[in-house]
């Protein structure tokens, strides 16, 4: 019997969420479009560009639909999705003519219009006025793009079985049945997904209920052919064959209280030899109960605002701001590195904010119109509202706020943190997805404060909270490495663990010769999987109801999109 317990597959371990890559569908469609053809109707057709490394390339196209100025295309847009990129698109609609390709006369192009991916999931469903060359309005003519994720379904799926009248194979006493499950492959191959324990000396078996995850047990398609094994247990491994049948996991969900499904448990030789013969026992299925594992995307599509934050180091240790060998050197000609980081990670946060306002704070210097030290401070002076308008908002309170404050000391930034925490907890009765905060702190030096700062994180673990912390300059920053719990469990003094890692820290150096997008990428990779494990632990679903689900949700768990 262990052997056939050990060989279990691997694939029905739960330890931790699927593996699955995060993609995207977009459908498109049209209103107004311009009529570009005297006798008839523009026959549109839309073009998707994608940009890599600054050059548009074309991805895909959709149909030509004739004659039709509110075309809705049938076509759908597959894409890889990546939070901590600016993935740049580009829609560009043309008036067809006959077989030929898309022509380049200006009369053959309806409008375009330019977004970023992050936009459209976070809008989920995104319309935009069409421009034509110069910007031009092309009337009034719209497209309208809607996003879903395709690989939002791998949640997982706990089966309970049992068999009746199975065929006896056993001389002097019953058999001894167990139940295999392969997944058939698209080029045809099997893939064991479950094998359950045995139940001795049984034609009426009932086996154990075992979870397995929807991306093992069907790759996530509910129509793929699933192949079901009963045999008679052999401690010699010499199993004998009782029949076998083929399901789907939709025919399982037709499952309803007071119904079960049962399936014909067949011998192909017999059914082949025997006129009069049925079947060697059937096998049924007692329950379904499907969990959902939410996603990243699952949460940004239903709703969930991302608030960015940014805390700037102004301590001395930077040099005098109008000395061109300062950090904070305002060079009209180059950003410096705080600049470069502030945009690199603003510019992928401001698609998930709706009201494009950021809160921008300092720390470490003096400041009017007493010129007390604060570590805590609105850089645009506002304490009432310390948010700017988008991103070039940041910067232009960034730049004008350096004239006007003493760079001082020292490096703390457990106060920003304890106020960022406090915020993004509300009032404590926060129970919806509807908000997670992120927190940029860009300093130039090791903290001082490091045992509030470690306190301060391991409080701010709780709050739907991730910390970036980018280091800008040469300093040596390896004491800061503490911080980020990648090569171990980040402590507070006291011992207390915190309750998940939240903290990314980089050098900017690292970066330098990089592109800033680059140092993007790196920070904010893992800000979508601390996302769900929040409000995993929260128990949170999305705010809005994602898909019909064919059972009631029992328990919300998350994976990430990048999982």
């Amino acid at each position: 019997m262990n052997d056939i317990q050990e060989a279990t597959s691997p694939a029905t371990s739960l330890g931790g969420p699927a593996t699955c890559v995060s993609k995207v569908e977009l459908r498109v469609s049209c209103k107004a479009l311009l009529d570009r053809d005297t006798l008839n109707k523009s026959d549109p057709c839309v073009i998707l560009m994608v940009q890599t490394n600054g050059q548009w390339t074309e991805l895909d196209r959709t149909e030509v639909i004739k004659s039709n100025l509110h075309p809705v295309f049938a076509k759908v847009f597959s894409l890889d999705y990546y939070f901590e990129e600016v993935q740049k698109l580009r829609f560009e609609v043309y008036d067809i003519h006959g077989t030929h390709s898309i022509g380049t006369r200006d009369d053959d192009f309806l409008g375009g219009v330019e977004c970023t991916l992050g936009q459209i999931v976070a809008q989920k469903k995104m319309v935009k006025p069409l421009l034509l060359k110069y910007g031009k309005y092309a009337g009034k003519s719209t497209i309208t793009v809607h996003a879903e994720e395709i690989s939002g379904n791998n949640g997982y799926v706990e089966l309970s079985f049992c068999a009746k009248k199975l065929d006896d194979k056993d001389l002097f006493s019953k058999s001894d049945p167990f139940l295999e499950i392969y997944r058939i492959n698209d080029d045809e191959t099997e893939q064991l997904v479950h094998r359950t324990e045995v139940i001795k000396n049984n034609l009426n078996p009932v086996w154990e209920p075992f979870k397995v995850s929807l991306i093992s047990l069907c790759s996530c398609d509910e129509e793929r052919k699933l192949k079901c094994l009963v045999w008679d247990y052999d401690s010699r491994g010499k199993h004998d064959f009782i029949g076998e049948f083929y399901a789907t996991f939709r025919e399982m969900q037709k499952i309803s209280s007071g119904n079960k499904v049962t399936w014909d448990c067949v011998n192909p030789k017999y059914k082949q030899k025997k006129r009069n013969y049925k079947n060697s026992g059937v096998v049924i299925l007692n329950d379904v109960k499907l969990h959902r594992v939410y996603s990243f995307l699952d949460y940004i599509m239903g709703g969930c605002q991302i608030h960015f934050t940014v805390a700037i180091d102004f301590t001395a240790s930077n040099g005098d701001p109008r000395n061109s060998c300062s950090l904070h050197y305002i060079n009209p000609y180059q950003p410096n590195e705080y600049l470069k980081a502030l945009i690199a990670v603003g510019e992928i946060c401001q698609d998930y904010d709706s009201d494009k306002r950021f809160s921008a704070l300092g720390f470490g210097a003096r400041i009017p119109p007493n010129y007390e030290v604060s570590h805590d401070f609105a850089i645009n002076f506002n304490p009432e509202d310390d948010e700017c308008e988008e991103i070039q908002g940041v910067v232009e309170a960034y730049q004008n706020c350096l004239p006007k404050i003493q760079l001082y000391g020292p490096t703390n930034v457990s106060p920003i943190i304890n106020r960022i925490a406090k915020l993004s907890a509300g009032d404590g009765n926060i129970k919806d997805a509807s908000r997670y905060h992120i927190l940029l702190i860009l300093t130039d030096g090791v903290v001082t404060d490091m045992a509030d700062t470690r306190e301060a994180i391991v409080r701010a673990s709780y709050q739907p909270l991730s910390i970036i912390i980018v280091g800008v300059g040469n300093a040596d920053f390896t004491d800061m490495q503490i911080l980020d719990g990648d090569d171990g469990v980040l402590r507070s003094p006291k011992g207390e663990p915190v309750l998940r890692d939240i903290v990314q820290f980089v050098p900017f150096r690292d970066f330098k010769t990089a592109s800033p997008a680059a140092l993007a990428k790196c920070v904010l990779a893992e800000v979508p999987k601390q996302v769900v494990e929040y409000y995993s632990h929260k128990a949170i679903p999305p705010m809005s109801p994602v898909r019909d689900l064919p059972t009631p949700i029992l328990s919300p768990v998350a994976t990430s999109p990048t999982e």
